[in-house]
């Protein structure tokens, strides 16, 4: 009996073990969440971008 509960002492409980799996799980989510977002503002920029170009040009045309 005491050599299990020494060893229980040193070991980490399966529910530690869990805990520390979500933590992980939740760490690896938000950076894939930060990714997409950071994504999808880039595409969102590069449309901005896209149509400040088509205005610039129609713009352009129209003084010549």
């Amino acid at each position: 009996m005491t050599s299990f509960s020494n060893w229980s002492l040193g070991a980490p409980s399966m529910q530690e073990e869990l805990v520390r799996d979500r933590i992980q799980t939740l760490h690896r989510e938000a950076a894939e969440y930060r990714r997409a977002a950071g994504i999808q503002r880039l595409q969102r920029a590069r449309r901005d971008a896209e149509r400040a170009s088509v205005r610039l040009r129609h713009a352009l045309l129209r003084l010549v």
